[in-house]
């Protein structure tokens, strides 16, 4: 017999169904919450199934997001094997089904069905390291888009409230620029204040910068709150969202170095890292994001497991699309990064042999785009070389 237990996986808990065979279904299928009571009684009926069949079952279920995340940890401490689909894969399964049904039962029952059609590989565990690597990559990834979000809304704000402040300072975003606007938002504030009072504001602010160099800020914010277009503030509320938003930038400010040095600091342990960072155009940040979404090279045995590049085509009877985008399969950081490698390698012809390909196939009458992706191609199978023989890139064009 080939057992085998599907799981339709949401939040909090999953629907269970179970074959002992093909076409033989064993038991009712039922709900599970994902607690350490339940999912015990979850590893008793595997147990069962087990003793019926001959063999432990194989588990099959969706990959979900983080949602499936307590069954896998549960798993793999149990040693139990499973298969975790990419979604793409069990969708385009229930879409070719006759029966437009869509229930947490149906689609335990039918992950158990394509199991017996398919010719899956169990799961290889990641280790901890490159997971913990892939954790604060994404998570520097989600306070940078935050970040800039928050810049984004304080423009929006100071553009209501005092839109000629951004001349006084170089950096709008520095210590010192932040804290004065937060102390004086408005044109009133600031002409209230008087120069002296500023000049002695920026100096409490910045004190390793001299008086003189204060005097000019202040003599500087001093003219631009008289030319300020708004010289009497009638909205309170801009002013709150304004010091709110300032509050805000200093909290990001922070973070997204401190965890760059996190990152840096646990990819510089791995032989991985290194081979990669070989490679002309890869930097610290491109190749950590790199090698913690590919993680351990042995579970791919073809590069273009990796991730999906090819042309999508769209084509019918005489008709052929001319305009062709990537297909967007497999994990999108790792093609962005790719992008920006292929970019950084071309430029300046830092990598030659990268460099010299894409010429060729812009010497084919290829568009800049199709050859950038090409490009992204190629440095997908070095990647995957390099890895696989632990090796470093030798850029001989």
């Amino acid at each position: 017999m080939n057992p085998v237990v599907g799981l339709d996986v949401t939040k909090g808990e999953s629907q269970v169904q179970a074959f002992l065979d093909q076409s033989k279904p064993y038991g009712k299928s039922f709900s599970m919450k994902h607690t350490k009571e339940e999912l015990d009684q979850f590893l008793d009926f595997l147990k069962e199934v087990e003793e019926v069949a001959g063999q432990m079952p194989m588990v099959i279920l969706e990959s979900t997001g983080h949602y499936h995340s307590p069954v896998i940890q549960y798993l793999e401490e149990q040693g139990i094997l499973y298969i975790l689909l990419n979604r793409i894969i069990s969708y385009q399964a229930k879409m070719s089904s006759l029966r437009k049904v869509k229930t947490d039962a149906i689609d335990a029952y039918q992950l158990c069905v394509l199991y017996y059609k398919e010719d899956f590989e169990p799961h290889k565990i990641r280790g901890i390291q490159l997971l913990d690597l892939r954790n604060l990559s994404i998570q520097q990834e989600i306070v940078t888009n935050m970040y800039v979000e928050a810049k984004l809304q304080f423009h929006t704000i100071l553009d209501q409230v005092f839109p000629e402040y951004r001349k006084v300072f170089g950096d709008l975003y520095s210590k010192v620029s932040l804290l004065m606007l937060k102390e004086y938002p408005t044109s009133g504030a600031v002409l209230t204040a008087g120069e002296s009072r500023l000049a002695e504001s920026v100096i409490e602010f910045c004190p390793r910068r001299s008086g003189e160099w204060a005097w000019e800020k202040a003599n500087k914010l001093m003219d631009s709150a008289s030319r300020n277009p708004f010289q009497k503030n009638v909205y309170e509320s801009h002013v709150i969202n304004l010091r709110m938003y300032i509050e805000l930038l200093f909290h990001y400010q922070g973070h997204p170095s401190d965890l760059e040095d996190r990152i840096v600091a646990l990819a510089n342990e791995l032989e991985e890292y290194k081979i990669i960072q070989s490679i002309p155009g890869i930097g610290e940040k491109i190749a950590a994001t790199i090698i913690s979404e590919i993680g351990e090279i042995d579970r791919f045995n073809h590069p273009k497991k990796l991730v999906a590049l090819d042309p999508s085509v769209h084509s019918s009877g005489k008709f052929t699309a001319t305009i062709n985008r990537i297909t967007k399969r497999g994990s999108s950081r790792l093609r962005h990064s790719l992008y920006l490698a292929v970019l950084c390698g071309i430029r300046s012809s830092r990598n030659k042999k990268l460099k010299a390909f894409y010429d060729k196939k812009k010497s084919e009458g290829k568009p800049a785009k199709v050859s950038i992706v090409a490009c992204m191609n190629k440095l997908l199978h070095w990647i995957y070389a390099l890895l696989s023989r632990k090796e470093a890139f030798l850029d001989l064009a």
